[in-house]
């Protein structure tokens, strides 16, 4: 499926559209749709923990989000070897409105989500 990327992919500015291609319910790949050699791992959080934030208003404009938009919500993978070692920021949601394929990355407030890590290992969520 592709989307459109409203603002910015952090460190990627010059991505404006990508495909994301689910592997199983906890992974999945992004793909910039014009440069193949910009790819990331990303999770679904609630396949691990819970995890609820808000999402700012000018995200919602940005994204044309309302009370009934089918949203997705994505982070980013830094993989490790094992696997298990591999760690994921939370604090950098990747927000899709599944309503009208558009995407943006928003950055939380670390004290407005404390529960919430840059570098969150896999194996910390292994019960």
């Amino acid at each position: 499926m592709s989307y459109d990327v409203r603002g910015e992919l952090l460190g990627f500015p010059d991505t404006h559209t990508v495909t994301i291609t689910e592997i199983d319910s906890l992974f999945s790949t992004l793909k910039d749709a014009n440069n193949q050699n910009i790819t990331f791992t990303v999770v679904n959080p609630y396949a691990l923990r819970e995890y609820s934030f808000d999402i700012p208003m000018d995200l919602k404009v940005l994204l044309d989000i309302t009370d009934t938009s089918n949203l997705s919500i994505y982070n980013i993978l830094i993989i490790q070897k094992p696997i298990e070692e591999s760690y994921i920021n939370f604090l950098a949601p990747i927000v899709i409105n599944n309503d009208n394929k558009k995407l943006a990355q928003i950055v939380l407030e670390p004290r407005k989500n404390p529960d919430f890590g840059m570098t969150e290992t896999i194996k910390s969520f292994k019960s």
